[in-house]
């Protein structure tokens, strides 16, 4: 018989389903996946948010109920994002997102995980993250963080398990932390957005959260503040910094753009590393499947899968509560 000399490797591990489970790198679970929820004060009943697909602005009543079909998905962990319906620039009134998150609380208890997103995007006129100053053309970092640690502290005693700083606010860790550990919240965790890039990527959630910045004012975007797409070292900075002063959980915002910051980071830190599938990445997939260009749930799934390979711990997408279903649907 004719000897043949064989490759020392081929493709036998791709050969069938099964041979490909066993040997995968990157295994999903949707219990790694957070819900981001719009509760937005102006709506009385469930509200289509026109620019992110299948993705809704809900009342307290209605955000009960999105939180009751979740659970029965799979979905317990929420990040409540507030619109409220006044715009002012000193004062803000919390009492809308309080109540709440209050509700939320006391209808679900300990089955759900909610965290809070600490902002001042949606309730300030100009729609910047902070307070700005008198010629309106600086946001006032230290002003800004006294009252986001506040913030924090009145939403944690309303119930959230987790704070959420998006602001970009230089200290604004080790001050929220100072407040809920004075306070007796040592347990409430905080979610850093500490690698969080000035991006195009974010206008459905502006659209969403009514916070687009620049009105009435000359600072018309969030660049002296927020990391800029060409110094990466400056995020991996502000995450470590944030580290220091006591973030439990940092996350890289958006996602695609940035895989190479999620495996940077997760080289660093032992830390939970987030990755937040921002809203325009996300309608961009909802976009191309609509017009049957790609399968809806095969490229959520691929994008999830790129970002565990590349570090992520937890996942935020828009199609969380799909995750389930989705996963156990997989055939790679």
């Amino acid at each position: 018989m004719e000897n043949k000399t064989y490759p020392v490797s081929r493709r036998r591990i791709r050969s069938n389903p099964h041979i490909r489970e066993l040997v995968s790198t990157v295994n999903l679970s949707h219990k790694d996946f957070i819900q981001p929820l719009f509760v937005d004060e102006s709506v009385r009943n469930r509200t289509a948010i026109s620019s992110l697909n299948e993705v809704n602005a809900d009342s307290i009543d209605s955000v009960l109920h999105q939180i009751e079909d979740d659970l029965l998905n799979g979905t317990s962990k929420f990040l409540l994002f507030p619109v409220p319906s006044k715009k002012t620039e000193e004062h803000f009134d919390f009492s809308f997102v309080l109540n709440a998150m209050q509700r939320i609380r006391d209808a679900f208890g300990d089955t759900v995980w909610v965290a809070a997103d600490i902002c001042l995007c949606s309730y300030t006129s100009h729609g910047h993250c902070g307070v700005l100053n008198k010629q309106r053309n600086k946001v006032i970092n230290d002003a800004t963080v006294q009252i986001l640690a506040d913030y924090s502290l009145q939403l944690a005693q309303a119930g959230a398990d987790c704070i959420a700083p998006s602001d970009m606010m230089d200290g604004r860790i080790e001050a929220i932390r100072h407040k809920l550990d004075n306070n007796d919240f040592d347990t409430v965790t905080i979610m850093s957005y500490s690698a969080k890039f000035s991006s195009q990527f974010y206008g459905p959630f502006r659209d969403a959260c009514k916070s687009i910045p620049g009105n009435d004012c000359s600072l018309k975007d969030r660049k002296t503040y927020q990391a800029s797409p060409l110094n990466g070292k400056d995020a991996l900075f502000s995450a470590l910094r944030d580290i220091g002063e006591g973030a439990d959980i940092v996350m890289v915002k958006p996602s695609l753009p940035y895989l190479d910051i999620i495996y940077q980071l997760k080289q660093k830190t032992l830390k939970p590393v987030s990755a937040y599938h921002v809203s325009g990445e996300y309608q961009g997939l909802e976009l191309l499947a609509i017009q049957k260009i790609v399968d809806r749930e095969m490229a959520h799934t691929e994008i999830w899968t790129s970002l565990k390979r590349a570090g992520a711990d937890i996942i935020i997408s828009y199609a969380a509560r799909n995750a389930k279903t989705w996963i156990e649907k997989i055939k790679y």
